[in-house]
């Protein structure tokens, strides 16, 4: 069996993570501390992709990334290469589709770090950038790790956004969870159960895993 769509998932999903962590912390840490009246309505965008159909957000993105959409083209101006169909493509799109599985377990980390720790840090005069890396930041590990599984283990079964956007090119843009579905419309559902059994094991040891992180990290737990 081919484990290309495998290897390409894989490599998908850390991509995604390390985009969104590094898009996804300054956001989650504005919206856990802002008091401004758009705070909701950022919410409301970053919750979005839970709710939208993945067929809408990937028809969307479609139209975002075409060579001849907003993003798509200057894109393809400047590489002379599009975005739809590509590996930068699904990219891109994962990481619209798991923004909130990232960003909403750092908002609640850093909620729950509460204001006592910036304000002692102040106090014992650390600029705000300096207090958020060396203090806030290590008091939302468990957020940190919670945010990287979950957008991992998201992003790895994406099936209606991707096709639409990258489409299934071998070697390039198919991953597992089209795979799954090109082998059960050829009948070939060996193939099909042994690439889903094995993201059934996955997801499963993921939330096994976050679990076990908020129940040893929880006030008490020990006792």
């Amino acid at each position: 069996m081919n484990l290309m769509p495998v290897w390409i998932s894989l490599q998908l999903a850390a991509v995604t993570v390390v985009v969104l962590l590094v898009v996804g912390t300054p956001l989650a840490w504005w919206l856990a501390v802002s008091k401004s009246r758009l705070q909701m309505v950022v919410d409301a965008l970053v919750a979005l992709p839970l709710v939208l159909p993945s067929t809408v957000l990937g028809f969307y993105m479609l139209m975002l990334l075409g060579p001849q959409g907003p993003i798509g083209g200057p894109w393809f101006e400047v590489t002379g290469t599009t975005l739809t169909f590509s590996f930068a493509g699904l990219v891109v799109t994962s990481v619209v589709y798991s923004l909130p599985f990232v960003v909403q377990p750092l908002r609640d980390a850093f909620r729950s770090v509460g204001a006592a720790p910036m304000e002692a840090a102040a106090v014992l005069g650390a600029r705000p950038l300096d207090a958020f890396i060396t203090v806030a930041c290590p008091l939302a590990g468990r957020g940190f790790l919670t945010a990287s599984v979950l957008g991992f283990a998201h992003t790895l079964g994406e099936f209606g956004a991707v096709l639409m956007v990258g489409g299934s090119i071998p070697g390039e843009t198919r991953v597992v969870a089209i795979a799954i579905y090109e082998h059960v419309e050829r009948l070939e559902y060996g193939s099909a159960h042994l690439l889903s059994a094995g993201l059934l094991a996955f997801s499963f040891f993921v939330l096994l895993t976050v679990y076990a992180i908020n129940r040893r990290t929880r006030p008490g737990a020990g006792r």
